[in-house]
Formats: C-alpha cells, sequence, structure tokens
C-alpha cells in the first residue's frame, strides 16, 4: 500500500512538468537507482546514489534536448 501511495505522488507531481522536467526527473530516478545498486556492491551506496543522480540528470536533459526534441534549437 506503501509503494502505491509514493507511486500515486510521483505520478501528481510529474503530470504538471514538461517534457525536458520528466526527461530530467526519470533520468535522475534511474541514475540514483542504479547508483545505489552499483555502490551498494563496493560498500558506497549512498555516494553511488547521489553520483548516479547527478548523471542521470544530466543524461536526461541530453537526451530530451539533442534526442527527443532537437529543434528547439
Amino acid at each position: 500500500m506503501r509503494y502505491l501511495v509514493i507511486l500515486l505522488c510521483v505520478m501528481f507531481l510529474l503530470a504538471g512538468c514538461t517534457t525536458t522536467q520528466k526527461a530530467t526527473a526519470i533520468g535522475t530516478a534511474v541514475g540514483a537507482g542504479a547508483g545505489a545498486i552499483i555502490g551498494y556492491q563496493s560498500g558506497h551506496g549512498g555516494e553511488g546514489a547521489a553520483i548516479g543522480a547527478a548523471a542521470g540528470a544530466a543524461g536526461g536533459y541530453l537526451i530530451d534536448k539533442y534526442v527527443l526534441h532537437p529543434e528547439k534549437e
């Protein structure tokens, strides 16, 4: 039940975002998750999540800007 509430909150928060904000948020979440998993394997889960979140946010923004909407430039 707790996960359902969290999922609904995230959906409502993303509903009012632009596509760039959504891509950045999704990249951040995926990067943080991947970084936490990789970091956990080496005993540094928090640091891995932080680095993964930063890399994921940058990646999500760049993918949105140059791949999904290149005509905005």
